[in-house]
C-alpha cells in the first residue's frame, strides 16, 4: 500500500430474502435467487476469476447475508435453478428460430442462448452447484474481503428496546458466516447500514472489528470526524467504522445521473415475458400465468422515449469501459484534492447491493472488470483495498461515537417506520419478549422442545427481516410481504401456546421445520438473558 495517495474499497453487498416453498412447483418470489446467480453471482464470479487467471491484482469486499448463503446450500432451491435455466434455454432456443429474420434479435438470441448455456455449465459442471465454494477460494486468495450481516437482515435499530433480539441477529450472522466460509468474519454490513449508537459493543463481543455506515453516521458523529469520511472512525468499544463516500455512490447508484441510465445500456423495464404474444410465453411463466420478467430482453435504454432501440452488447461494452475510465478519473481527482487537505492518505468507500451489478445494470459485471483493470494498468494514485487494509498503513485513528443513521431515503427510519408498516413492530416486539421469556424459562428442556423452541426463534428471525417492511413501503410484491409476515406470526404463536400448554404436535412441528429450513444449527438459547 506504501506509496500510494490514497485508496478505493469497492464493496457490494448480497443479499435476498429467505424464500423458499417446497410446497409449490413453482414459486414467483424464488425467481429473485435464480435472476441473480444468473445475472449477479456467476457474471461476477466469471470476472474475479478471470482477473485471477490474467493475474491482476485487486481487492474486493463483498459482504453475504445468511439467508443467500442458505438459499445458495439448498438442495430443492439448487435443483429449482436449473429446471429454471433449463426452461430459459428452450425458449431462447425457440427465440432463435423466431427471429431468424430480424437480425438485431436474431443476434441477441444467439447472445442470450450462449449466455444461459454457459451459466448452467458453470453452475452445474464448474461449480457443482455449489456457489460458495468458489467465493471461499477467492477469500483464500486474499482478492475477496467476504464478511456478513446480521441474521435475516433485521433492522436494528428498531430493535432497540431489546438488545436480546439484536445480540440474536448479529450471533447468528456471525455463525452462520463461519460455517459456510471456514472463517471468522472481521466485519459485518449493517443491514440497511441501519446503525444506533452502542450497537458497536454487540459487534465486538462477537469479535467483528468494523462495520459499515452511511455518510453522515459518521459525518454527525460525536466529537465531529477530523477526516470525515475518508478515514475510519473508531467507536469508543474499539470497533471501527467505515462511511459512505456519497460521491462515488451517486454515480453507479443513480439511473438518473449515473452511468446505468445511459442510453446505450439495455433496457431493464422491456422484456418478452411482456412484449411477446401470450401463448407464446405461457410456459416459461410462473404456474398461474402471470405475465414476468423471463430476462430475454431486446432494447435498450435509448432515452426518456417508449420507441426504444434494439440493444447492441458490443456498443453497451464500450460504454461500460468508457464509464469505467470516468470512474478511475474522478477518483484520482478526489484523491489527489483530499491528499492537499489532510495528513495522511485518503480512503474512498464505495458501497453498492451486489444485484445492482448485471441485474439492474446488465453492463455493471463488465464495467467493475474494466475499472479493475485499469485501476491496475491505467493509473497510481489510488489502490484497490479492503477497508480492514487500511489499518496496516495507518493503525492510528479518531475515536468517536457515529450518529443513529441508514442509508435509507431520508438517511434515517422513516422506509422502516411509517404509516404503511408501522404495524409490525407490536407484533415483533411482542414475539421477542415471549422468545426471551420461553428462552430463560427452558434452560435445558428434552429434545422434542429443544427442536420446537429453535423453531420459535427460526421463525422471529425470519419475521424481523427488513425486506418486508421495505416492500410494504414500496408497495411491491405485497400481498407476499403480508402473507410471510402473517405466516411467521401464526406459526410463532402456534409453537409458543405448545410450549406453554406442554401439547406438541410433532407431526405439524416437523411440517413447519420443512417449510422454514434455515439455520439448522440455531440454538434458541441465543435469545437467554439469564
Amino acid at each position: 500500500m506504501a506509496g500510494q495517495q490514497g485508496y478505493v474499497a469497492l464493496m457490494l453487498h448480497a443479499h435476498l430474502p429467505f424464500v423458499r416453498h417446497p410446497e409449490h412447483d413453482a414459486f414467483l418470489e424464488e425467481r429473485w435467487l435464480f435472476e441473480a446467480i444468473t445475472e449477479t453471482y456467476l457474471p461476477l464470479l466469471e470476472r474475479f476469476e478471470r482477473l485471477c487467471h490474467d493475474q491482476v491484482p485487486f481487492r474486493i469486499t463483498m459482504s453475504f447475508t445468511p439467508p443467500l448463503l442458505a438459499m445458495l446450500q439448498d438442495p430443492l432451491l439448487q435443483s429449482r435453478y436449473v429446471h429454471h435455466l433449463e426452461q430459459l434455454i428452450e425458449l431462447s432456443t425457440k427465440e432463435i428460430e423466431r427471429t431468424r429474420w430480424l437480425p438485431p434479435f436474431h443476434r441477441l438470441a444467439l447472445f442470450y442462448h450462449h449466455r444461459l448455456t454457459t451459466a448452467r455449465r458453470q453452475f452445474v459442471d464448474v461449480h457443482k452447484r455449489n456457489l460458495i465454494a468458489p467465493f471461499r477460494a477467492l477469500a483464500d486468495r486474499g482478492v475477496l474481503e467476504p464478511i456478513t450481516s446480521a441474521a435475516t437482515h433485521g433492522f436494528l435499530p428498531l430493535m432497540e428496546l431489546y438488545p436480546q433480539a439484536v445480540r440474536a441477529q448479529v450471533q447468528v450472522g456471525v455463525e452462520a458466516f463461519a460455517r459456510a466460509f471456514g472463517r471468522a468474519p472481521a466485519g459485518l454490513w449493517l443491514p440497511e447500514c441501519g446503525y444506533h449508537p452502542g450497537h458497536d459493543e454487540i459487534l465486538k463481543a462477537f469479535g467483528i472489528r468494523y462495520f459499515i455506515t452511511d455518510a453522515h453516521g459518521v459525518l454527525f458523529g460525536s466529537p465531529r470526524p477530523k477526516y470525515g469520511v475518508y478515514a475510519p472512525a473508531i467507536c469508543p468499544s474499539g470497533v471501527a467504522a467505515f462511511g459512505r463516500d456519497l460521491e462515488s455512490s451517486k454515480s453507479v447508484w443513480s439511473a438518473e445521473e449515473g452511468y446505468p441510465g445511459d442510453p446505450e445500456y439495455r433496457e431493464f423495464y422491456r422484456d418478452i415475458g411482456f412484449d411477446l404474444d401470450y401463448d407464446y410465453v405461457r410456459p416459461y411463466l410462473n404456474g398461474d400465468g402471470t405475465r414476468l420478467n423471463t430476462g430475454l430482453k431486446y432494447y435498450r435504454i435509448t432515452g426518456k422515449t417508449d420507441d426504444k432501440q434494439p440493444y447492441d452488447p458490443d456498443r453497451a461494452l464500450e460504454r461500460a469501459a468508457v464509464h469505467a475510465g470516468n470512474f478511475m478519473f474522478n477518483r484520482e481527482k478526489q484523491i489527489e484534492y483530499l491528499r492537499t487537505m489532510m495528513d495522511r492518505a485518503p480512503l474512498i468507500l464505495s458501497p453498492y447491493d451486489a444485484e445492482l451489478f448485471g441485474h439492474w445494470w446488465y453492463e455493471g459485471p463488465d464495467w467493475l472488470e474494466f475499472l479493475i483493470r485499469k485501476a491496475h494498468y491505467d493509473q497510481q494514485t489510488f489502490e484497490l483495498v479492503a477497508p480492514p487494509d487500511y489499518f496496516r498503513e495507518h493503525p492510528t485513528n479518531q475515536v468517536l461515537t457515529p450518529a443513529m443513521s441508514t442509508w435509507g431515503n431520508g438517511g434515517y427510519n422513516d422506509v422502516w417506520l411509517n404509516g404503511a408498516n408501522d404495524w409490525v413492530y407490536r407484533h415483533l416486539h411482542k414475539m421477542t419478549e415471549c422468545m426471551t421469556e420461553a428462552a430463560n424459562a427452558h434452560p435445558r428442556p428434552d429434545a422434542l422442545r429443544h427442536r420446537l423452541l429453535n423453531q420459535m426463534a427460526r421463525e422471529l428471525l425470519l419475521a424481523q427481516s427488513s425486506d418486508w417492511a421495505f416492500i410494504l413501503k414500496t408497495q411491491t410484491h405485497t400481498a407476499y410481504a403480508y402473507r410471510r409476515l402473517h405466516d411467521h406470526l401464526a406459526r410463532f404463536t402456534a409453537l409458543h401456546d405448545a410450549v406453554r400448554q406442554g401439547a406438541i404436535d410433532e407431526g405439524r412441528l416437523a411440517d413447519i421445520e420443512a417449510k422454514d429450513t434455515i439455520f439448522p444449527a440455531l440454538d434458541y438459547r441465543v435469545y437467554a438473558t439469564s
